[in-house]
């Protein structure tokens, strides 16, 4: 059996608007009941098949160089859509996410 990369359990960062707000969240101070929260959370697309601790070891992989230690994972898989195409019925396929919550004071700034 071949060993997994980092790279093939990590797809891709999970870039939407309330993917964006959690990162931010940390950040808010003016809400008393969201200021509790001092842990970033980022979220990412992952393999279908990839368990929480495979996705916590290969994130601390692969941004090593910014020394993060990931505190929890918690996962989402999402189902499958129906989508018609040209009158006729299709499906989206299904997908897995993952909202990474690192230690306090770790950061994910990646120029675009």
């Amino acid at each position: 059996m071949l060993k997994k990369t980092p790279y093939d359990i990590i797809k891709s960062r999970y870039m939407t608007e309330k993917a964006k707000m959690l990162e931010e969240l940390k950040d808010n101070k003016s809400n008393p009941s969201v200021s509790k929260f001092e842990s970033p959370k980022f979220v990412f697309l992952v393999d279908i098949k990839a368990n929480k601790t495979e996705i916590a070891q290969a994130v601390e992989q692969i941004y090593a160089e910014k020394n993060v230690k990931v505190t929890a994972v918690n996962t989402i898989t999402m189902k499958p859509k129906q989508k018609r195409v040209r009158g006729r019925l299709g499906y989206k396929s299904a997908f897995k996410k993952a909202i990474v919550t690192l230690a306090k004071g770790d950061e994910l700034k990646e120029s675009v």
